[in-house]
Order: structure tokens, then sequence, then C-alpha cells
């Protein structure tokens, strides 16, 4: 899974240390919703049982490519 540099260090904080990479490659590949910004990065969203049924988010930079954030999104409904 390619990160950028953002994630890596974003990745430390306390509430993001306990996302699982398996989590973020199934919402990845297997995403409950997606949208598409204005600056053509992508946001996909998966419920993570695991974690209490959250939503995780994961923001893609373009075309798919390296995963730039990940974290659990409260306001998510689907």
């Amino acid at each position: 899974m390619k990160t950028t540099r953002y994630f890596e260090t974003i990745r430390e904080r306390p509430d993001r240390i306990a996302i699982e990479v398996e989590w973020i490659e199934t919402v990845i590949r297997y995403p409950l919703k997606e949208t598409i910004q204005q600056d053509g990065r992508i946001r996909r969203w998966g419920l993570i049982p695991e974690a209490g049924n959250q939503y995780l988010r994961v923001v893609l930079l373009l075309a798919g490519g390296a995963v730039h954030n990940a974290f659990f999104d409260r306001r998510f409904t689907p």
C-alpha cells in the first residue's frame, strides 16, 4: 500500500494508531460509498465491525494512488 508522508506522520496520533492496515485496504477495495473531491482526491468509506461498527474514511490521491488520510468519520451516514 502506497502512502504519503502526511499519512505516515498523522498515523502516529493516538486516535489513529489503532486503525489496522487491513481495514484501510478493505475500504479501498470494497467501499460502501465513494466521492471525488474538487481537488481530485478520492474519499472512500467502509464499515469496520471490529472497531465497534464505526465508519472508516480513507482519502486517496488522484487516480486511486497513495493513501493520504484514514480516520473514523463520526459524521458519516450511509
